[in-house]
C-alpha cells in the first residue's frame, strides 16, 4: 500500500491527488484549504517517496503504479473518484482513465504529458541517482521546478529537501516507467472530462506537450499559467486551485460562488479584489454576488475557451465600451492569463481597425499605464 494522506469531510466528493516525480505528498498543500471545503482529498508518496521510502519494490512502469494508486481507491471503498495529478502523477492518472474508466469521474493533467521523451535521458538519470543519490539532481531541479521570479525559499527549500532524500533504487525505477511510458496514440480513448494545466515557463512539460494532450482528448479544456515552471501550482497557488475548482465541480451551483472567487482572485488579484469586498455595502452586497457567481463562476469557468482567449475577447469588448478603468484592470489580468504585452498590443491594433482610431488611441493610454504600473487617467 502506497503512504498517503486522507483530508477533508469523510463524505466529500472523493479526490485523488497524484505528485510530481522527485516530490512528496506536501507537493499538494497550497491546494488543500480549496479543495478540502467538498472533497475528500487522498494524497499519496511514489515508491521511495516521503513517507514510502523503505516501503516495498518499486513498479518500473506507469501502468504499474497506477495500480498501487487504484488499491488505495479500492481501500476507501470508492466505486469512482476524480483525479489531478502532476508529470508523472499526471500520467498515473492518464493511465487509469484510460485502464479503468468507470472508475475515473475527471481528470486534471497538470505539467504532464503523454510522452516524456525518448529514453535515453530517463535511463541516464536512473543511472546518476543509483551512483550518486537522488541528492546530485537537486541544482538542475531548482531550475526546472521554479521560475527565477519565484520568492517562496522556505517552500523551495522544503521540496528540493524531499527530492534529496528519495530512495535511489525506487528513484531510479520510476525514470524507468517514464522511459518506457507513450500513451499518445491511446488519448481520443479517454472518456473522462479533462483539464489540461501547462506553466509556460515550464521546461520539462512544454505547452507542447499541454497541447497535444488537449487536442488529442475529447473535449478537454486547456489552461496555461505565465510566469509558472513545472511545478505550476507551488508558483501559481490561487490560478491552479480556481481552475481546479472550476473543472471539478462544474454546474454545482453550490460550488459556483467559491469557484467564481477562486477564479476572481486568480485573475485579478487579490489586492483587488479584497478592496471590491472589503468595500461591499448591503446595497451593492446583491451585485458583488452576481457578478462572483455568474461572471466568474459561471462564466469564466467554462472549458470552451482559454483564459488566454478569454482576456483578449474582454479587452476587445471594454475598448468597445470605452470603459478605460476596467480596461485597465483587465490588462493587468491578462498579463496574469498569460498574454505578453506584445500580444496585448496586437488585441488593441485589431480594435483599432474594428472600432476606430479614437476608441483605440484611449485604449492604447489606459493599456500603456497599466503596464507601466501608472494609474490611468481618472483613476
Amino acid at each position: 500500500m502506497l503512504h498517503h494522506r486522507l483530508d477533508g469531510p469523510p463524505d466529500g466528493h472523493p479526490l485523488i491527488l497524484g505528485p510530481a516525480l522527485g516530490t512528496s505528498l506536501a507537493v499538494w498543500e497550497p491546494q488543500l484549504p480549496a479543495l478540502t471545503r467538498r472533497h475528500r482529498v487522498l494524497r499519496f508518496d511514489l515508491p521511495g517517496h516521503g513517507g514510502q521510502r523503505d516501503q516495498g519494490p518499486a513498479p518500473d512502469s506507469v501502468a504499474g503504479l497506477a495500480e498501487l494508486v487504484l488499491a488505495l481507491a479500492d481501500a476507501q471503498g470508492w466505486d469512482a473518484f476524480r483525479y489531478a495529478g502532476i508529470s508523472i502523477g499526471g500520467a498515473i492518472g492518464l493511465q487509469l482513465a484510460l485502464d479503468h474508466p468507470e472508475r475515473v469521474a475527471s481528470l486534471a493533467l497538470l505539467c504532464s504529458s503523454a510522452h516524456f521523451g525518448p529514453p535515453e535521458p530517463w535511463h541516464a538519470r536512473a543511472a546518476t541517482v543509483r551512483a550518486e543519490g537522488s541528492g546530485a539532481l537537486v541544482p538542475g531541479r531548482r531550475e526546472a521546478w521554479f521560475t527565477a521570479g519565484f520568492t517562496d525559499e522556505a517552500r523551495a527549500a522544503a521540496l528540493l529537501a524531499d527530492l534529496a532524500a528519495v530512495d535511489p533504487d525506487r528513484h531510479a525505477a520510476c525514470c524507468a516507467a517514464l522511459a518506457d511510458y507513450d500513451l499518445r496514440h491511446r488519448l481520443p480513448e479517454v472518456t473522462a472530462p479533462t483539464l489540461v494545466l501547462a506553466g509556460r515557463a515550464d521546461p520539462a512539460t512544454t505547452t507542447a506537450h499541454a497541447r497535444e494532450l488537449a487536442d488529442a482528448i475529447p473535449g478537454a479544456s486547456l489552461t496555461e499559467l505565465a510566469g509558472a515552471a513545472h511545478l505550476a501550482n507551488v508558483e501559481r497557488p490561487a490560478a491552479v486551485s480556481a481552475a481546479l475548482l472550476a473543472h471539478l465541480s462544474p454546474g454545482d451551483p453550490t460550488d459556483r460562488y467559491a469557484a467564481g472567487l477562486a477564479v476572481r482572485r486568480a485573475v485579478l488579484g487579490d489586492a483587488h479584489v479584497d478592496r471590491a469586498l472589503a468595500d461591499t455595502t448591503d446595497f451593492t452586497a446583491p451585485f458583488q454576488d452576481l457578478i462572483t457567481r455568474y461572471a466568474w463562476g459561471e462564466i469564466w469557468t467554462r472549458p470552451g475557451l482559454s483564459r488566454h482567449i478569454r482576456s483578449c475577447v474582454t479587452l476587445t469588448a471594454l475598448v468597445a465600451g470605452g470603459h478605460h478603468r476596467e480596461l485597465a484592470l483587465h490588462v493587468r489580468a491578462a498579463l496574469r492569463n498569460g498574454l505578453t504585452p506584445e500580444e496585448i498590443r496586437e488585441v488593441l491594433l485589431q480594435s483599432a481597425v474594428y472600432l476606430g482610431v479614437p476608441a483605440a488611441n484611449a485604449a492604447f493610454a489606459a493599456a500603456e499605464a497599466a503596464l507601466t504600473d501608472q494609474p490611468p487617467a481618472g483613476e
